[in-house]
């Protein structure tokens, strides 16, 4: 049985050569494109200028190497919903642009942080902008995917299935290894942080698409592991994914920048190898044919 890996390559470097580097080394042809920097330009694939865009394009199709999905900064945690919605609005338009050009056909959203000490969290407003990102890629051929993180639909399952019940179109990136260290606000306070299997239960005919990150509570801190290592049933979600039908990607996101293993390295190389070793964690843990 044949997998398609991928992932947020800006883990192992941001310069568009080193995650071309990672991803050849690991066998995989796909990048789930975030930030990166092309000489001295850097940022989100959807906000760097069309010059920089048009070189990583040039370099990753010279490697064989597609952008299955553009990891967007869109509603994450840097924004705010009670701020305007102009920035997101134009970024979106570009993203789109540029992944029609491409024919990349998903595109990573949150739905942005939760505001503190309320339990007014805007939802009419939030589903509104997300209803306006789905129409917007939609038209663009493309997939917006939900992930879990921080933010009004990673609150709790019960608050992803509210959100995709007002948002036709939306489907989920899940990401297990963000439940560790989210609380669950369908429990009381003081609330207890998630459980990834018992969300994972209750969104995953949704899923379309999987972020593999993992981790576990250390004296209150969280920390996060290689996958399989932590307490985010990672194999056990991708094996009841699959046993589902689960014909998508498999997408690392480490977290961990760089291994104790590699600390005696230069900074540059421990995050490289780190990354490296995360795919090939990632593999061995992937049920056999």
């Amino acid at each position: 049985m044949s997998y398609i890996y991928s992932g947020f390559a800006d883990e192992a470097g941001w310069d568009i050569e080193t995650q071309i580097r990672a991803t050849k080394e690991l066998g995989w042809s796909n990048i789930e494109m975030r930030f990166v920097q092309v000489g001295e330009t850097k940022g989100n694939i959807h906000d760097i200028s069309d010059e920089a865009f048009i070189d990583v394009i040039a370099k990753l199709g010279e490697a064989n190497i597609r952008i299955h999905c553009f990891g967007s900064g869109l509603a994450n945690g840097g924004k705010n919903i009670e701020k305007p919605f102009d920035v997101d609005l134009e970024s979106a338009k570009r993203a789109a642009t540029r992944m029609a050009k491409i024919g990349t056909k998903f595109i990573r959203v949150m739905s942005y942080p939760i505001l503190k000490d309320t339990d007014d969290q805007l939802e009419p407003e939030r589903f509104r902008r997300l209803r306006e990102f789905v129409s917007i890629f939609n038209d663009a051929g493309a997939t917006v995917l939900h992930e879990n993180c921080g933010n009004y639909g990673g609150m709790s399952w019960t608050h992803t299935l509210k959100m995709l019940e007002n948002v036709p179109g939306m489907k989920l990136a899940f990401d297990m290894g963000n439940c560790f260290h989210d609380l669950d606000f369908n429990k009381p306070e003081p609330r207890p942080y998630q459980d990834a299997w018992e969300f994972y239960e209750h969104v995953r005919d949704h899923i379309v698409h999987l972020h593999i990150k993992d981790g576990h509570m250390v004296d209150g801190k969280h920390v996060h592991t290689y996958p399989g290592e932590g307490t985010c049933d990672v194999k056990k979600i991708i094996t009841d994914l699959l046993a589902r039908g689960y014909k998508g990607v498999f997408s690392i996101e480490p977290h961990i920048g760089v291994s104790p293993e590699f600390k005696e390295l230069p900074e540059a190389e421990g995050k490289y190898r780190t990354y490296v070793k995360y795919g090939q964690k990632l593999e061995s843990l992937m049920p056999k044919a």
